[in-house]
Formats: C-alpha cells, structure tokens, sequence
C-alpha cells in the first residue's frame, strides 16, 4: 500500500468520524436541520457564496420545515423567534460575537469597531465615536445634510431629469448622496460624488459589486491578505475595478497621515470630525491607531451610507407606486411646510406623523443588515427563547424573521405606513430592528432617523416625482 493510498485512507477516516460525531454525538444534535447542514460548514458557504448571498431564502424555507430553531452549522443554530432575537443581542454582557465571521467579512477592516469581539474593546471604541453621533452632535451639523439635499441633489433632479426620457435610478442618486453625507459629516472631506450630475462616480458604482464580493473574502480571507502585500500596480492590473475603492482608501489614509502628524490641523478643519474624538481621548491609552483609524473610515464610508440610501429607495419606490400613499406624504409636507424655499428643520419634521410612519415602514421592508449576526453562547447565558444552549455554540437570527413577522406586522410583505398610526406602537418599534439591539447596535443610528428625515422631507417636498419603467423623473 503506498503512503498516498494510507494517507486519503486516513483522511477519509477522520472526515467519516467527525461527520458521525457531528450528527449523533454532537451538543446540538438534537435540534433539527438538514444532515449537510449539521455535517459540514460548506452548506453555508455554498448559499452565500454560490447562491451569490441567499442563505436568508434558504432559512426562510428551512424554518417553514423544521419549525423556529435549525441547525445551519455543525455548531450553529438559527431562530425564528422573536424572544430569541432580544435573547441573544440584547444579552451583551453573556453573548460575545464570533469572532472568524467579523473578521473575516471585515478582512478589509478589522480593526474597525463593528470587527472587534472583545466586549471591553467593543465599549471603548464606541465611547470615543458617541460624541459624533450623539443627538447634540447631529443637530449641530444638521445644516451639511440640508445643503447636500437642497443645494445639490434636488437641484441635479430638478435640472437634469424632467421627462422619460432622461429619467433617473434614484438608488443611484441616493447613494451618492448618503456618500458625500457620511464623508462630510465624518472627516469634514467628502468625497463629492454628487459632482457627476449622472451619478456614475466610481464609488457609487462600485459599492454593490463590492458588497456582492463581501462573500468571497469572508470564505477566502487570504485574498485580502495577498493583496496588500503585492504592488498595487500589479494588483489594479488584475482588478482594475478596484481603483475607485484604493483612491477612496488612499484619500483617507492622507488626512489621517495629517492629523497624526500635525494635531494643530484638527483645529482648523471646517468642523468636528470623528478625529477630534478618537485622536484626543480623556484617557491616551485607548487612541487607536493609524490602522484602527483607516479601518474605521472605510466601514463608515460603506455602512454609514448604504443602509441609508436603500431605505431612501425601498420608501421612494413605494411611495411612487402608490399614489395614496405619495398624495398623504405630500399633503401633510405642503401643510406644514407652506414656504418650501425656507429649510425645515429635522425636529419639525419629526413631528409629521405620517412622515415619522412612512420612515418607519421604510427602514422595516429595507430590513437592515439581512444576514444573520452570529454570536457565541457563554458559560453564564441565560435561556435562549426558552432553551438552554451549550454554552460555546453559536446562534443568530437574521433581522429579515423579525421586520417579516406576521404576529407584530399584519401582512408583512406589503408596504403600509399606517401600521404605525395606532395609538400604541411599541410593541412594533420594539422589533424594528434596522440597527440590531442592545449594547453593539449601530452607534450612528441616531444621524440616520435625521439624515431619513431631511431626505425624504425635501424630496417629496420639493420635487414631484414619477415613476415609469423602473425609473424615477421629475414632472414639469
């Protein structure tokens, strides 16, 4: 027998063992899925990664089987249960986040803040961003997120979009404005994606084939790996649509380059930066460094203005769908806003109670983040919906299971602000989960509710819109 003939002998051996191990002897054993699932972590990679992100889909079909808890992973459960969402992310203190898949889905970006696991590393990083986001803080620059609706996009709509014929994506528009938004409002150094009036800069472009590639760096984390340490030129000539993100990342690493090398400069920028904050901390020892800073400038340019702009665009297309809806908007926008030449501010606009619904309904069928957050189980975990879990399994549940619930929202897949307009919502607004719950929510949802309002307010203020075909333009 030759040693090749001894060595795939072996292998195959221990594959057999520990598939039989996983199935039978395994903790979670018990819980039901599909033996693949339970056998091997490839199920997951083959929906994610093949399937081109549709491990949600498949969950959905897998819960309607096997009913509210499946095995997706050999250590892995999923739940459809709304307890068990407030279970596992509110539970901060006993759940830590699993570690291999923050970073590896951040391998561009680990050291960014949403990538750490450590708890007490998690709380630092976020108390030095907070002051940026804090309602104080958004107020006081509400006028950047003002003068990028007005003065920009609605006069790019307004001049360049008038017919079918010139007719518009408006996921386009909103993402380059929830862009420049994010990169001003963060570095006081947009990026100025509104200056191409057919919103095809690069970056917007590029975002969602970024975002689709999301899957092959978290499996083949290397590849991040390789190429940072091959040239650049060599690299860009292998994956030339790359240029955009290495000019954005470039951009960025300069004005950290020099506020680390000239602190006089922060004094002089046009307003407070998240440098003001993570460069000068009360206590020295939790500065970041220059990498944690580059890597907590590219998660904001992405998660600060995608999540935005598709909840802009999922309200916009609804809204142009369905004339009752748009004509509701309208009517109380024009009631309390008579001169829409005069800006109104967001705490008006918080007020409108349609408004405030339409905004909800927006961020619950945009959904968030779909991909289920897994979290690892402690030795001092209470009871997951009822259950006791192992401590050191992972579990998770996709914020799709909480927006699509029919038990909290009645007819789910149907886009209808007046959910909302009852006397008590709580209980909806307790699993509206757009920026997940508990202590690693996102630290920048409360610049969102404004920036949503400031956008949606002055659109459908300001211009009058239709939709034909898929695409939006403005009516003479």
């Amino acid at each position: 027998m030759t040693l090749s003939t001894v060595l795939v002998s072996l292998s195959l051996c221990y594959f057999a063992g520990l598939a039989l191990y996983r199935l039978f002897f395994h903790p979670l054993h018990k819980y039901p899925g599909p033996v693949l699932a339970a056998a091997t972590t490839w199920y997951e990679v083959y929906y994610n990664l093949i399937q081109g992100g549709g491990l949600v889909l498949e969950l959905e079909r897998l819960h309607m089987l096997y009913g509210p808890v499946v095995r997706i992973g050999p250590n892995t459960l999923h739940f459809n249960d709304r307890r068990a969402y407030h279970d596992i992310y509110s539970n901060g203190n006993t759940l830590v986040k699993e570690p291999r898949f923050y970073q590896a889905i951040l391998a561009h970006a680990r050291e960014a803040s949403v990538g750490l696991c450590d708890p007490q590393q998690v709380k630092n990083k976020r108390s030095l961003l907070a002051p940026s986001f804090s309602r104080q803080a958004v107020m006081k620059l509400e006028h950047l997120i003002q003068k990028k609706v007005v003065d920009q996009l609605v006069a790019l709509l307004e001049n360049h979009y008038q017919s079918p014929e010139t007719g518009v994506k408006l996921s386009m528009a909103y993402r380059c404005l929830t862009t420049d938004v994010i990169t001003d409002y963060c570095f006081a150094n947009s990026l100025d994606t509104l200056s191409d009036p057919r919103f095809a800069h690069p970056i917007a472009l590029e975002t969602p084939n970024l975002i689709r590639r999301i899957w092959l760096q978290a499996y083949f984390p290397f590849i991040v790996s390789a190429a940072a340490i091959i040239p650049q030129a060599f690299f860009l000539w292998l994956f030339p649509r790359f240029i955009s993100l290495v000019d954005v990342k470039a951009k960025l690493e300069r004005q950290i380059d020099k506020f680390i090398n000239n602190p006089e400069d922060l004094a002089a920028a046009a307003h407070d930066t998240i440098y003001h904050h993570l460069l000068e901390p009360k206590d020295l020892q939790l500065r970041p460094s220059r990498t944690s800073l580059v890597h907590e400038a590219l998660l904001l340019v992405g998660a600060g203005s995608d999540p935005v702009g598709h909840a802009c665009t999922v309200g916009t297309y609804f809204a142009l769908q369905d004339h009752s809806i748009r004509r509701r908007l309208v009517e109380e926008l024009k009631e309390a806003w008579p001169d829409k030449g005069r800006p109104l501010e967001v705490v008006a606009l918080e007020k409108l109670s349609y408004l405030t619904a339409f905004i909800k309904e927006s961020l619950r069928m945009s959904i968030g983040i779909m991909h289920p957050l897994f979290r690892i189980v402690g030795d001092e975990t209470p009871e997951i919906s009822g259950l006791n879990i192992p401590p050191g399994a992972i579990v998770a549940m996709s914020q799709y299971f909480m927006h699509m619930n029919s038990e909290v929202f009645g007819d789910p897949y149907t886009f209808n602000p007046d959910r909302w307009l009852v006397a008590d919502d709580s209980e909806m607004m307790h699993d509206l989960v757009p920026f997940s719950k508990g202590p690693r929510q996102w630290y920048g949802f409360t610049k969102t509710w404004s920036e949503l309002y400031l956008i949606l307010g002055n659109i459908f203020r300001k211009l009058d819109l239709s939709l034909v075909g898929g695409i939006a333009y403005v009516l003479l």
